[in-house]
């Protein structure tokens, strides 16, 4: 059961990594009114899965998966290079490295590796931008969780901060929100799967949208996140 524990540890929502303070666009998207009721910030979570995250963090959360049971510390840090290629969008990028170094000074208090201490290792020198979907990666193969379990516990970690802050933003009530939430259960596993089968010529898939309101977040009138 050790590996339970470790999956809803590292997927759970609260996890103190600064995720509360990154909106990822979405406060964007309300401020131009794109996302202003429960469906539409229904559809802006569905869409998020299917068509940035299957293709970009997700992906790299399997590829850096699949490298670190292979131990091959060559091809991770090609894939966080690639990763920090992909994150167009300045605030994004700092969000995702952000992230992922604290998810690493959360769990090294507790648990040693000798690869994710060379991974560490490079980030310090450099070598690598600590993205937070390849620690998430690396740490759920050396905890031993299986990988279909650590992409759902990825992605369902991904909507529930993605809906607590529409919640906020749009404004929704707490209960449009857990609504939201029960509804995309079939997507995150069928997610899962289809990240697991994803071909890897589709990995970095462009979301051109997505990025630009992004990018606009940085020059909002008003913000409430960080990204």
């Amino acid at each position: 059961m050790k590996f339970l524990a470790s999956l809803l540890h590292i997927s759970d929502p609260t996890l103190p990594i600064g995720g509360y303070t990154h909106s990822n666009g979405l406060e964007t998207f309300v401020q131009k009114r794109i996302v202003h009721n429960r469906e539409t910030a229904q559809e802006f979570v569905e869409n998020m899965l299917k068509y940035n995250l299957k293709y970009n963090d997700g992906a790299f959360v399997k590829l850096a998966y699949e490298a670190t049971e292979s131990k091959d510390l060559k091809t991770i840090l090609s894939l966080d290079q690639e990763c920090n290629a992909l994150k167009c969008p300045k605030e994004i990028r700092q969000a995702s490295q952000k992230l992922g170094l604290r998810l690493i000074k959360i769990f090294k208090r507790h648990e040693n590796f000798e690869l994710m201490e060379a991974y560490e290792k490079a980030v310090q020198n450099r070598e690598a931008s600590s993205h937070y979907s390849i620690i998430f990666g690396m740490y759920a193969s050396l905890l031993k969780i299986p990988l279909q379990e650590a992409l759902f516990g990825f992605y369902y970690t991904s909507s529930a901060g993605i809906i607590t802050n529409a919640v906020k933003l749009v404004p929704l009530g707490q209960l449009d929100g857990q609504d939201i939430l029960f509804k995309l259960y079939s997507i995150m596993e069928k997610t899962a799967q289809e990240t697991i089968e994803l071909d890897r010529d589709l990995v970095g898939l462009c979301n051109t949208s997505f990025d630009i309101r992004c990018m606009q977040h940085e020059r909002l009138y008003s913000r409430l996140y960080m990204s």
